[in-house]
């Protein structure tokens, strides 16, 4: 059947005369585009973005603007551990964190056992300890209050969360 086609496709192709060739015009140049776009477009995307985490039904919310983007259930910090309340800005994200247990000092690399997950974000420190949202090895404790005042969520959530946020992202934490 294609060659069929392809053959009337010559027959006809040879009823017609050459069509003239048009001459060559010169492509219009086309400009690069600096290196600092991205990081330019989440600094612009940090501004508008917000993270309020409302530890009375245990979810973290993203908004741009007012317009509320997602909502994502996390698991907060255990009596003696509370989650702290207030308003902050995320101060560092890491891929793969190494977790250093807070009594033991035993640091946890990343894999299986870290129950940080492969994702973390900072945005409290005393300047010894730091507080965040990350991931967990243990998805099931997520809504119950189990942390040492982290907010740990599914490790699908914690990805998304990740690519929403930036250095600077404000935080908001209310009871």
């Amino acid at each position: 059947m294609l060659l069929c086609f392809g053959g009337a496709a010559v027959l006809f192709s040879a009823a017609r005369p050459e069509p003239t060739p048009k001459p060559l015009q010169a492509k219009p140049k086309l400009n690069q585009v600096s290196p600092a776009i991205p990081i330019l477009g989440h600094a612009i995307a940090s501004l508008h973005t917000k993270v309020v985490v409302d530890l009375s039904d245990a979810r973290a919310y993203t908004y741009w603007g007012k317009q509320r983007l997602s909502s994502y259930p996390v698991a907060v910090g255990q009596p003696g551990w509370e989650t702290p309340t207030g308003t902050f800005k995320v101060i560092q994200k890491q891929r793969n964190p190494v977790w250093q247990q807070p009594i033991t000092g035993e640091l946890i690399t990343t894999g299986p056992d870290n129950p940080l997950g492969d994702r973390w974000i900072s945005f409290w420190s005393d300047g010894q300890h730091q507080i965040g949202f990350h991931g967990t090895n243990k998805e099931q404790l997520i809504g119950q209050p189990v942390s040492h005042g982290c907010l740990r969520m599914r490790n699908s959530d914690i990805r998304a969360l990740y690519e929403q946020v930036s250095e600077g992202t404000p935080v908001v934490v209310q009871k």
